[in-house]
């Protein structure tokens, strides 16, 4: 019994997107860059205490994002989960928009960036590169 595309490709679009997220935050830590600012720790206990988990998204709105790759349209995934984030969830785990309370000036902000993008573009990629491979 084959698995349907709605159960499989997010999981391994998600997972890509994940792998590269981690070889991104292993070379963050390896090469000493702000190695106080950790957003995804201070994110995931947040998250704990609002609603137990983290919840995938990218394939229940991939077909309204605007673009026509899925480098595009991670990219833009990721752009608006940044802007998310720097305005609602940096606050509200008290660093202050974009994380300009944590005494780093930009680099979060940047670095925020950064990670969201690696992760977006990857899972946008291999989202719809396995798209084509079912038509």
């Amino acid at each position: 019994m084959i698995a349907k595309g709605w159960i499989w490709k997010p999981i391994i679009a998600g997972l890509a997107g994940t792998s590269m997220h981690a070889l991104f935050l292993y070379l963050k830590t390896r090469s000493g860059i702000l190695p106080s600012f950790q957003p995804y720790q201070s994110f995931q206990l947040a998250l704990s205490r609002w609603i137990g988990a983290d919840v995938p998204a990218f394939a229940r709105i991939n077909r309204w994002l605007p673009g026509k790759t899925g480098a595009g349209k991670g990219l833009i995934f990721g752009v608006i989960g940044w802007i998310l984030m720097g305005l609602v969830f940096f606050p509200l785990i008290g660093l202050g928009p974009f994380a300009t309370g944590s005494g780093h000036g930009i680099a979060p902000a940047l670095m925020s960036l950064a990670m969201l993008l690696t992760y977006s573009v990857v899972l946008g990629t291999v989202y719809a590169t396995l798209e084509t491979w079912e038509r």
